[in-house]
């Protein structure tokens, strides 16, 4: 198997750092896969430098993961592809239980279906999204499904009014 050649990522990462200084928190390679780092206070900063002054200017996904054993709660991922090289990028953060995101809105405005997504399921806020309410559930479904603390059984009855 070929060795991921990552010059192009660190080469990425310094340009993140040189943008971002000491809120740009590193790269990791793991299993041949480039994850970049940033705090959340540059989330959306750091977004729109993917797209508009790299070449990842497409926003694939947005996915949130929940380790409710730890503070911050929630990593947030967005991927985001090159079509010049077909390749991607993830970039992430780190939140606590309620701190909101900034929403991508600003940078693509097709992310506010993602954040919907990801306040539905994880109970994520994006502040200044502009249509933040429930996407898949009811509109007066009771707690976040995808949370890990969430009832394997699912809802108890009186969550349906």
């Amino acid at each position: 198997m070929p060795q991921l050649d990552l010059q192009p990522a660190r080469a990425l990462a310094r340009l993140l750092a040189d943008r971002f200084g000491d809120k740009f928190l590193g790269l990791r390679e793991d299993r041949e896969e480039i994850t970049y780092w940033v705090d959340s206070s540059v989330w959306a900063d750091a977004a729109g430098f993917l797209k508009f002054e790299t070449d990842f200017s497409v926003l694939e996904d947005l996915n949130a993961v929940d380790y409710p054993e730890r503070n911050p709660r929630f990593d947030l991922a967005i991927i985001c592809l090159s079509m010049k090289d077909h390749s991607w990028v993830r970039l992430k953060t780190m939140l606590a239980e309620d701190q909101p995101a900034d929403t991508l809105e600003r940078v693509w405005p097709g992310a506010q279906w993602y954040e919907r997504e990801m306040w539905d399921l994880f109970g994520i806020p994006f502040q200044g999204n502009s249509d933040l309410r429930r996407l898949l559930l009811p509109a007066d479904y009771q707690g976040h499904p995808l949370r890990k603390d969430y009832p394997v059984t699912g809802p108890p009855q009186s969550a349906y009014r």
